[in-house]
């Protein structure tokens, strides 16, 4: 199994990208995906999160990260099965490839910002890029509610991620939860997946209604770079057994688990 012999398996064509998507990933660093899930699916992954979250209380997140005025949950891979579509969606895949060539699933967690809660920093979820480094990491963001001006869709600074040897707080008087004059919010339906260079500067904003805004991120990286969840290591043998050697193969988990093709 390689990368192209996955992708081939999991739909993923050259032709699944239009000009303008490709450009937008270029050169403002994000680009949505509409209707990647329909109404029903955003709705029943939601249903589904608030399951788990009841189910694991405070131990919610811990996988990975746990942050105060948010609902978090990580590792939904081994979770449930509907998840799945998260890293082997072929359109979205197409979009990671576009980014990092070769890749793998990094973790698959979900954040529901809570009301009156939810504003983060300006930041990169790779630290500071230097001159003559590539990109490392792509996420994906899957709305499972409206983005709204209200409800704190998340900001972003277009064309960031071409920045070499900066962080947002050089450009914000050394406060990256201020204003940036040039951000804007990924104003989107449900069911959208922004997909998103993520070395381009973003940041959750405040939720100011009175629901919580929820969505999932499925998070890339480089297939020579470590994961933020060791895929491998949290695996279970159930998840295992019901994947597709592509979606393992995707997961980053072929070869630890000795798989031939």
């Amino acid at each position: 199994m390689d990368m192209e012999t996955a992708l081939s398996e999991l739909g993923v064509t050259d032709d699944l990208l239009d000009a303008k998507t490709k450009a937008q990933l270029d050169t403002d660093g994000f680009a949505p995906l509409p209707g990647i899930l329909s109404p029903e699916q955003a709705d029943a992954f939601g249903q589904r999160l608030a399951e788990l979250s009841k189910i694991e209380g405070s131990r919610a997140g811990e996988e990975v990260h746990q942050e105060a005025g948010t609902d978090r949950l990580s590792d939904l891979v081994n979770k449930d099965p509907m998840f799945e579509v998260c890293f082997t969606h072929p359109v979205v895949l197409a979009a990671i490839r576009h980014v990092l060539g070769e890749f793998r699933l990094s973790s698959l967690n979900s954040r529901a910002a809570l009301p009156g809660q939810g504003h983060q920093g300006l930041h990169a979820d790779w630290g500071v890029l230097q001159e003559g480094q590539g990109f490392q990491v792509c996420n994906s963001i899957w709305l499972l509610d409206d983005f709204t001006a209200e409800n704190g869709a998340t900001r972003v600074v277009p064309g960031s991620h071409r920045k070499r040897g900066k962080a947002p707080a050089d450009e914000l008087g050394g406060d990256p939860r201020a204003t940036h004059p040039d951000e804007v919010q990924l104003i989107a339906p449900a069911g959208t997946v922004v997909v998103f260079n993520s070395h381009l500067w973003h940041g959750g904003t405040r939720n100011n209604s009175d629901r919580p805004r929820r969505a999932l991120h499925s998070y890339f990286t480089r297939r020579d770079m470590p994961q933020q969840l060791d895929q491998a290591e949290y695996l279970r043998v159930r998840t295992r057994d019901r994947l597709s050697p592509a979606a393992l193969y995707v997961l980053g988990v072929w070869d630890e688990l000795g798989m031939s093709s």
